[in-house]
Order: structure tokens, then C-alpha cells, then sequence
């Protein structure tokens, strides 16, 4: 069953995509993917799935597929720089 999540999007990939955050329905991580694929920009759905980006959900991050519940946060993190 979807579930309605928030995704929020930080940095350079709120640039690449031109929101900083939105809802959407998806029942794990993997079908959000497909979700955001299907309402994003070749040039961010590129940018959400580079290897570098952190996805946390509820502040935890993940590794691999995750189910998704009503009300969770979703968000894609891009890699930290510094020097």
C-alpha cells in the first residue's frame, strides 16, 4: 500500500531539481525512485541517483530498499565537500 511521504531535496540537488521539498505516494524507497522519475527532470532524477547521495528517511540513514509509512521524510543528501 503507498503511503504519503514528504521528500526533501538539499543543496545541490534542490538546485537540480528546482524544489527544496514535495510530497509524494510510494510504498518503499525503490518505488519512490520510480515515482520522482516519473515528475522530475532527466537532469535531476540524474542527480538524486548518483552513488555520493545519502538518502535518510526520518533522519536515519539507509542503505538499499526501505519500506515507507504515512507522514515518514524522505531526504536525498548530497556529498558533504570541504578541505
Amino acid at each position: 500500500m503507498n503511503s504519503s511521504v514528504t521528500v526533501r531535496f538539499f543543496a545541490s540537488i534542490a538546485e537540480a531539481t528546482g524544489v527544496t521539498k514535495m510530497t509524494a505516494m510510494a510504498c518503499d524507497t525503490a518505488d519512490l525512485m520510480t515515482v520522482l522519475a516519473e515528475h522530475l527532470s532527466d537532469d535531476a532524477v540524474q542527480a538524486i541517483n548518483q552513488d555520493n547521495v545519502r538518502i535518510a528517511v526520518n533522519q536515519s540513514m539507509i542503505d538499499g530498499v526501505t519500506p515507507l509509512a504515512n507522514g515518514d521524510e524522505v531526504a536525498f543528501l548530497p556529498p558533504i565537500t570541504g578541505g
